[in-house]
């Protein structure tokens, strides 16, 4: 018989009934909460998924526009009286000077990149800490000399 089939009679439920009903709801509860947990992190991927397929179009059509950007730059600048292997040097010196500048940023951040020292200096503290504990002596049992004794 149930807490609930019980009080319907009119007898109160026992300790161990309320517990066990509890216990119940409560993991019922928490399966409800897992549940829902479950379906707004589905959504979340879901938009994830769509958002991430929405940026790797975009980078690979800005990907496939240098090339005919390039062709329109050097074009552009034959237009205005150059030869057109002047115009495209010209294109391909601009893109290696602006390749030299990012190689630049690079390196100085590279050169920003120091080694961990607080954590150096931390594990360095606790080794020597460490080095200075001596183990406890442990008592020696007389089982453990014959064992010793036995295997010489």
């Amino acid at each position: 018989m149930s807490a609930v089939d019980q009080e319907a009679q009119g007898a109160e439920p026992t300790l161990g009934q309320l517990v066990a009903s509890a216990t119940a709801e409560m993991s019922a509860l928490v399966h409800d909460e897992i549940a829902l947990a479950k379906a707004e992190i589905r959504e979340d991927v879901k938009r994830v998924g769509s958002g991430s397929a929405s940026m790797v179009a975009a980078g690979l059509l800005a990907l496939f526009s240098v090339p005919v950007l390039t062709f329109a730059a050097a074009y552009g600048i034959h237009n205005l009286g150059l030869g057109l292997a002047w115009s495209f040097l010209i294109v391909g010196g601009a893109f290696l000077l602006i390749a030299g500048l990012f190689v630049l940023i690079g390196v100085r951040k590279f050169k920003k990149v120091k080694p961990p020292e607080k954590s150096i200096a931390s594990v360095k503290q606790t080794a020597a800490l460490v080095q200075t504990v001596k183990p406890h002596p442990r008592p020696v049992s007389d089982k453990a000399v014959g064992v010793a004794r036995s295997s010489s």
